[in-house]
């Protein structure tokens, strides 16, 4: 379940830390579930990756508890427009800003922001931009960078609450969620002539190909998110993926735009006797049409903030697997579907 207030602001990034998840055993890459992915680390923990914290109500592994979870949903990691980069946050010095690591190369990052606190961020379509969201006092701004060289920012939003920034395909609109006061809502940028639109609510906007629509996360009255398609132009407002017992944000669209990827809840058995349960999140996909829903990982770990490799063949994600102390690093597994 996801608590509107938690979504943001009372869950912080964490630079390379662990999240206190009882009995977990980290170390492990991979469950029998997920055979045929072909996980592959990509980050070390001297990238320091920022990890989004995951928060669990009471003890999770106690018979008692209320199975609550809580986590950051935006985008705090993507690949460049020609495939051979990985942008991501990562927390040094106290600060935390995007890096930029190269694919199938080893060697360390190259960090392509000097800010203060950013939040998540996003490439333009075109490959020639970096929008992200910063944290400053009481309020989060939305600023536009080169994706290439300098550090001159061009702020677009101020005095609000505002995250989850990304472009529309034809990046005439610059899409972002802003929280209010007892609701989070879809906003959006014209660029070309400088003024603000509210849409809908909801958060985690993904643009559709056709620049007619987005898909979004939605929490309903229960506390738990789904996934939806706004068309902005009709009005049109559809429900893709709801489940009774699950949550689901964090929607990303395949190149090819026929599946959503996303983050949903997920519970683990973790003992016959007791009936017992541990939650945490996974990543699934479902077809643009609701078709075809299909749980892609299995691991106790928190797998976070997924994104599509540009040829569509490839997952990239942000998890703690695979390292005893849970540290969190990148992973990347094959898309077979």
């Amino acid at each position: 379940m996801l608590n509107k207030r938690n979504i943001l602001f009372s869950i912080l990034l964490l630079g390379a830390q662990l999240i206190q998840a009882q009995k977990v055993d980290y170390s492990v890459v991979s469950v029998p579930e997920e055979k045929g992915l072909a996980l592959m680390q990509i980050t070390a923990s001297s990238d320091y990756v920022c990890m989004p914290e995951v928060k669990r109500s009471a003890l999770p592994f106690l018979k008692s508890s209320k199975n609550v979870l809580n986590w950051l949903s935006s985008r705090i990691i993507d690949v460049s427009l020609d495939g051979k980069n990985i942008a991501y946050l990562s927390f040094r010095n106290n600060t935390t800003n995007v890096f930029i690591k190269e694919l199938g190369k080893q060697g360390g990052s190259i960090q392509r922001t000097n800010r203060s606190y950013i939040i998540d961020f996003s490439y333009s379509p075109d490959g020639n931009w970096i929008c992200f969201s910063e944290r400053r006092g009481n309020t989060n701004q939305i600023f536009q960078t080169s994706a290439v060289s300098g550090y001159t920012c061009r702020q677009i939003t101020s005095d609000n609450q505002d995250y989850s920034p990304v472009y529309s395909s034809d990046m005439k609109q610059l899409f972002f969620s802003r929280l209010e006061k007892k609701s989070v809502g879809i906003w959006s940028y014209d660029i070309q002539h400088n003024f603000l639109l509210n849409y809908t609510g909801g958060m985690n906007p993904c643009p559709a190909p056709d620049a007619t629509a987005f898909y979004c996360s939605r929490i309903n009255t229960e506390g738990r998110g789904e996934i939806w398609k706004i068309n902005y132009e009709t009005g049109m407002e559809e429900s893709i993926i709801s489940d009774r017992g699950r949550s689901f944000t964090s929607p990303v669209l395949s190149p090819n735009g026929e599946w959503i990827l996303f983050v949903g809840s997920s519970e683990i058995s973790t003992s016959p006797e007791s009936k017992s349960t541990y939650v945490n999140t996974d990543l699934f996909v479902v077809r643009t049409d609701g078709t075809d829903f299909t749980q892609i990982t299995y691991h106790a770990a928190d797998d976070l903030s997924p994104v599509w490799s540009r040829d569509g063949r490839y997952i990239y994600f942000i998890s703690q697997r695979g390292d005893a102390e849970g540290i969190a690093n990148i992973w990347r597994c094959n898309f077979n579907h």
